[in-house]
């Protein structure tokens, strides 16, 4: 007491702010005081109801609360329970046998919950989102405003279980996780276990595609704030026919930001990341790619990418830029060498000599867009095309393909594209490709905004070599000459053979001076004498002063508008029509031979049947006349029948220069210099 009132004493003696000042000391020291030895576990009860009250469900701290105050409130709690929403599957959004979390004060008067750190000790977490936005980790009472839910920084844990619930995006997982154990440690992973000591383990659906996933991360989870260091993780996981390899580090969890990691990924068709990830891409082989990814705010980026799909290289750079209403995939892509049949599954045509894609079929569930095994007898492909999907993302890619292998009949050497799609419009524009060592260049449309869709065609053709286009027809290797030609089409469907089956439009090849082998003028005129005669002393080929081919097409029927080759040795005109739509042929050539031959029952030539069986051979009624009057002759003669077959030669040279503006729709190709003064 001595003391005291020593104490206070002094207190009297000084001034009245001295006074003051060490009032307000006292008191400060009096409540500091209080609050370090406060019992707040005596509290326990009240914030359980008021929390229960605030949120619509139970939450209770089981055995001991504690608090420490300042601008960081720290709570302790030993045994913390905190209900889901009676719709929610799971019973508990956090059980958890320990809890300490940090709460920013000056944010919570706002009623803004912010909590910078988060640890739990084997916690069960149930997190679930229902397609109408309910969520169970939403603190108020209404589950599907945003502004509930609170805004966690680090998340630390170290033993426990984590199941999520997402019906709208097929997604049902259930993760288990623990701390590394030491043994695993001494084993010679050491270093990752000190990196990395917080293991994983998943299982379930995605996208309703079976689901697993496995891997290591740093024992700190950063949640939302990006801007401290982010933290390790390694992750081998798969979706469907899918899989994942992927090392890094990640700055934000829940929003994958600061996103830096080199990955692998496998796969069926690529095709099939629209399903998993959102991300339309081109109907493929099975593929196997690696390369870096980072994401920073919505922008996804693929750089360095390296890998193949089926047969064919493909490497280049990707963005992927979610922060428009449509989503923007942009970049270049290249192949250093294509394999013309994994472009099978992108076209809807099954794929060719090899059988992989019928193999495929039959063994694995089809890819999305060859779900159809080519028609029988069918040329053109029918099998259908998902152009629905185009209407979900936008694009700007630029495709070039330096080296095409295995084309087969088309003879395709190369291809350079850029591909853009702009609110389900689909454009190859430019379109460039080399072809029978030429180019065919001009543009594809696809408005997938109409149904069935609709497609339109632009394309010139220049300078195709006529020994080249027709590689498996023996006869045109020694034949020399350069194609021009323009197909400008439109139509509809859903497939390539309901879109030329409709189609409406022009297509004319026209050629200027060349070189064709004789003997198939021959043959093309029955003209027997001249056969045994290459026949015998070998094939030559004869001076092409000109050829055109012009259709008019309307509704997949094309019309012959000129059809004619000129060489110096016969003059075949044509006419006829080809239906795109059923796949058949209806074609007449004329030959008039410009020499005179013996053994020649020359008639007009037709050619008949589909696309997948065409038929060749003379008009029966004008060669069973011809080969009539042989026959009345050579029973009164035997030399007279063999006068019957001596061509005359009535044909004359065409008027190329007329004949080539007449085919063209367009201004025709300009004649070469030699070519000239011959056709006139």
């Amino acid at each position: 007491m001595t003391r005291v009132a020593t104490f206070l004493s002094r207190l009297r003696v000084l001034p009245m702010w001295g006074r003051l000042v060490a009032g307000a000391a006292l008191v400060l020291a009096v409540l500091i005081l209080v609050i370090v030895f406060f019992p707040w576990d005596w509290l326990r009860g009240p914030v359980n109801r008021y929390v229960s009250d605030q949120t619509g469900r139970r939450f209770e701290i089981t055995r001991r609360l504690d608090v420490q105050l300042g601008r960081r409130i720290t709570v302790k709690a030993d045994g913390i329970t905190f209900a889901n929403p009676d719709w929610a599957r799971d019973p508990y959004l956090v059980k958890a046998d320990s809890a300490e979390f940090d709460i920013l004060f000056w944010p919570l008067l706002r009623g803004q919950v912010e909590l910078p750190r988060v640890s739990l000790s084997q916690p069960v977490l149930g997190l679930q989102i229902q397609p109408d936005g309910r969520r169970t980790w939403a603190l108020g009472k209404d589950t599907s405003d945003a502004g509930t839910v609170p805004r966690i920084g680090q998340l630390l844990v170290d033993k426990g279980e984590l199941n999520y619930l997402a019906e709208a995006q097929g997604a049902d997982i259930k993760t288990e996780f623990g701390m590394t154990a030491a043994s695993e440690a001494e084993a010679g992973t050491a270093a990752a276990g000190r990196d990395m000591p917080l293991s994983y383990r998943a299982r379930g659906t995605w996208k309703k595609e079976a689901f697993s996933a496995q891997g290591r991360t740093g024992s700190v989870l950063q949640l939302s704030d990006t801007q401290v260091n982010p933290f390790p993780i390694e992750i081998n996981a798969s979706a469907g026919r899918t899989t994942l390899q992927a090392s890094g580090s990640i700055g934000n969890l829940a929003a994958l930001d600061g996103l830096d990691a080199n990955f692998d990924l496998k796969g069926r068709t690529l095709a099939d990341l629209y399903n998993l990830l959102g991300v339309v891409l081109p109907d493929t082989p099975t593929y196997a790619l690696r390369g870096h990814l980072g994401k920073q705010g919505a922008v996804w980026k693929v750089a360095a990418i390296q890998g193949r799909l089926g047969k064919s290289d493909l490497s280049g750079d990707l963005a992927y830029d979610r922060s428009g209403p449509l989503a923007l995939l942009s970049g270049k892509v290249q192949s250093r060498s294509l394999d013309f049949e994994d472009l099978g599954p992108l076209i809807g045509v099954p794929t060719g000599a090899s059988g992989a894609t019928t193999k495929t079929v039959a063994k694995d569930k089809p890819s999305s867009a060859a779900k159809q095994v080519q028609a029988a007898g069918k040329v053109l492909p029918t099998a259908t095309l998902d152009f629905e999907r185009l209407k979900t993302m936008n694009a700007d890619v630029n495709y070039k393909v330096v080296d095409v292998k295995n084309a087969g009949a088309f003879p395709l050497d190369r291809f350079d594209a850029r591909i853009l799609l702009k609110d389900g419009v689909l454009q190859l524009d430019p379109l460039d490709m080399g072809v029978a060592g030429g180019r065919l260049a001009g543009l594809i449309r696809i408005d997938a905004n109409s149904k069935p869709a609709s497609v339109q065609a632009r394309l010139e053709a220049r300078t195709l070599q006529l020994n080249q286009l027709f590689p498996r027809i023996e006869r045109t290797e020694g034949s020399l000459g350069k194609l021009n030609g323009r197909i400008d089409l439109a139509g509809r469907g859903n497939s390539g053979a309901q879109v030329l089956g409709s189609s409406s439009g022009s297509v004319a090849l026209l050629m200027g001076r060349g070189q064709v082998s004789n003997i198939l003028l021959e043959f093309m005129g029955l003209d027997g004498g001249e056969i045994i005669k290459f026949l015998a002393s070998g094939d030559r080929n004869v001076t092409l002063r000109c050829a055109a081919a012009a259709f008019d097409v309307k509704q997949g029927l094309m019309t012959s508008r000129t059809l004619l080759l000129d060489t110096t040795d016969t003059l075949v005109n044509g006419s006829g029509q080809i239906s795109l739509a059923d796949e058949t042929l209806d074609l007449v050539l004329y030959p008039q031979p410009k020499d005179q031959s013996i053994l020649s029952l020359r008639s007009p030539l037709r050619i008949t049947g589909t696309f997948a069986r065409p038929a060749a051979g003379p008009d029966k009624a004008a060669l069973a006349g011809r080969a009539g009057v042989a026959l009345l002759l050579g029973a009164i003669n035997p030399l007279l029948a063999l006068a019957a077959t001596v061509e005359t030669g009535p044909g004359k040279d065409a008027d190329c220069e007329r004949v080539l503006a007449v085919a063209s729709p367009v201004k025709p190709p300009d004649k070469p210099a030699a070519a000239s003064p011959a056709a006139k």
